[in-house]
């Protein structure tokens, strides 16, 4: 009989521990390292209570050597990033608004809330709205990604508004910050991977 926890697999079955291969336990051991105490800190659930993964890292141990690959892009991306906390956040949840990712939605609400965002810009954010209290960088990131994930083009203004804010290097870190998200978004609504119930 199925139960609550394995449904958070969505279209996957929950791999157990024991159950994984080689490559996929040292991707196991890596995110339960990493990713696991991270979201315990960040107020997000990614595992069960018998240590199963749940969100993106179920559908990532099923090619655990370019998960890895995405992950050390993951920690590179938040090693030397030149855009805040808070402008982070803004174009991660723009991406998953975009895409109506559940489970990215409920993840980063909860990292944005420790960036210091009010609940009504998360709300609002979550679903898929620009906040009118955003600052001024973070209201460019909104329109910078939101144009980016929707029409795939940036125009001329767009463009120069964003290097002056964000400059090039910026710019780019903008780009590969919404493109990480968007794999993510990706692997989630493929496998229709829900958010867990409020409890």
């Amino acid at each position: 009989m199925a139960t609550f926890e394995d449904n958070l697999g969505g279209r996957l079955q929950l791999l157990a521990p024991d159950d994984l291969t080689s490559d996929q336990k040292k991707l196991y051991s890596q995110l339960q390292d990493t990713m696991v105490p991270w979201a315990k800190k960040s107020g997000f659930q990614a595992d069960t209570f018998d240590d199963r993964l749940i969100g993106p890292f179920n559908a990532m141990l099923r090619s655990p050597l370019i998960s890895k690959a995405l992950m050390e892009v993951t920690a590179a991306e938040g090693k030397h990033t030149s855009l805040s906390e808070k402008v982070r956040q803004v174009v991660i949840l723009t991406v998953g608004a975009v895409w109506q990712a559940d489970y990215e939605l409920y993840a980063h609400a909860a990292v944005g809330r420790q960036a210091g965002f009010d609940e009504a810009t998360i709300q609002a954010l979550v679903a898929g709205q620009k906040p009118a209290s955003l600052a001024r960088e973070e209201s460019e990131a909104y329109d910078f990604t939101h144009r980016l994930t929707t029409t795939h083009q940036i125009d001329a203004e767009l463009y120069e508004q964003a290097v002056v804010t964000f400059g090039e290097k910026g710019v780019v870190d903008m780009i590969c910050l919404a493109g990480q998200y968007m794999t993510i978004s990706g692997l989630l609504n493929t496998f229709a991977v829900p958010a867990p119930a409020a409890k």
